[in-house]
């Protein structure tokens, strides 16, 4: 799809397209590969081991997790505006909480605080708003929504690092409370002028699809997704990004020791990513919209298994880039595509309760990655030994995927 597409897109869209990208860029604050910026510094304040920082990771990564899907279905009950705001007042609260910690008691509080503020709720916010107020180029929108992320990933590592070793990692928290305070809020609010319009269509466009006996989807409320034996097929290729991907960049530094390489090499090279990710999801956008996610699912899993493949075959340091770029493409394919396909195949009216819970499937699969990759570090796996399970790991998911997608099981009315 040509480029000026884009831009007509985002020019008939600018305000709303503008406001997914924005929450999912804001979302970097309680990232993994944000929070773990201030990893040695907690440390050393704490006197923290590795083994202990990575367990109050997942404790407060875990609470965030199972609460994500009650906070989240909140977006399918209130006003877009009213919801921002409240995500947004909850990472001010979490940045000055987080700079006040004494203890690891409080930090565990503090990475649930960062983790449901930031990764949870503002990429909910990001994606599903997305997904339920476009049908025509849902695909575009989720693709520029995307790109808060990678532009999050490459842009605020540099600026995050620089402002700890100027004023501290407790005024650095300050300072993103007081820019989400009195940067974030104003746009956001900005940029959601004229929403009862678009949610009065939104709410029309479903009116019609409800009365068209010949529409495809019908939508299906979390309750009903949970009864479809098709999610349970899915679960394990939609864990694989978040778990692999997170224990891998949680572990990164510790993969550059074990392969000789320096830590500089392997950092330098998180903008290829990055890069690569942008660039597939606005590729996969169009993709998206004109061949529909159920059939662009297939491509996903497939770039993290070589991904994972190259890094235990390859000893080399050249194999850094190309390892990032195959992790960009599966991260670009996989906002894009898995947030389509829930809408596709289980409908929009409560995309924002299903997001919600595959949300914090995803968070748990982020907790759990980093804790499994260093037990099997620390029963004497070697990084190729682990790579080639993960890779197993995502092959048999992929399976499973495509069990679950075949036409014999498609279903486009939920469960009375």
């Amino acid at each position: 799809m040509p480029l000026a597409a884009y831009f007509r897109f985002i020019a008939d869209n600018r305000r709303f397209v503008a406001f997914g990208f924005t929450m999912g860029f804001a979302s970097s604050f309680g990232q993994t590969f944000f929070i773990g910026l201030f990893g040695p510094a907690l440390r050393s304040e704490f006197g923290l081991s590795h083994t202990s920082w990575g367990f109050i990771y997942l404790i407060g990564t875990l609470a965030s997790a199972l609460l994500l899907p009650f906070t989240g279905r909140k977006i399918d009950q209130m006003d877009l505006r009213l919801y921002t705001t409240l995500v947004c007042a909850l990472m001010i609260f979490a940045g000055l909480f987080t700079a006040l910690v004494n203890g690891p008691l409080m930090l565990i509080a503090a990475i649930f605080l960062l983790r449901q503020s930031g990764q949870g709720l503002m990429s909910h916010t990001a994606m599903s708003s997305m997904a339920r107020y476009f049908e025509e180029g849902r695909g575009r929108a989720l693709a520029i929504a995307t790109m808060g992320f990678s532009c999050g990933e490459a842009l605020l590592p540099v600026g995050a690092v620089f402002l700890i070793a100027l004023v501290g990692w407790r005024w650095s928290y300050v300072a993103c409370a007081i820019l989400v305070a009195v940067v974030l809020i104003p746009l956001v609010r900005w940029l959601l002028a004229g929403h009862d319009e678009r949610h009065r269509q939104h709410l029309q466009r479903l009116t019609r699809q409800a009365g068209d006996h010949q529409a495809v989807i019908q939508s299906w409320t979390q309750a009903q997704v949970l009864r479809d034996s098709r999610f349970y097929l899915l679960l394990p290729g939609l864990l694989a990004p978040p778990m692999i991907g997170t224990a891998m960049f949680f572990h990164h530094l510790t993969v550059a020791d074990f392969k000789g390489w320096s830590h500089t090499w392997i950092t330098g090279n998180y903008a290829v990513y990055a890069l690569v990710a942008i660039t597939i999801a606005l590729l996969s956008g169009p993709l998206i919209d004109r061949f529909r996610a159920v059939r662009m699912v297939y491509g996903v899993i497939p770039p993290l298994i070589l991904a994972m493949l190259a890094l235990a075959a390859f000893q080399t340091h050249w194999i850094v880039p190309v390892y990032l770029a195959l992790i960009g493409v599966n991260t670009g394919l996989s906002y894009t595509v898995m947030t389509s396909l829930w809408a596709e195949i289980y409908g929009v009216a409560y995309i924002g309760s299903v997001k919600s819970m595959v949300a914090a499937i995803g968070v748990l699969g982020s907790a759990l990655g980093p804790v499994i990759m260093g037990r099997l570090m620390d029963e004497g796996f070697s990084v190729e030994s682990i790579c080639v399970i993960a890779a197993a790991y995502a092959l048999i998911g992929w399976i499973l995927m495509a069990v679950a997608l075949r036409p014999a099981a498609h279903r486009s009315h939920p469960p009375v």
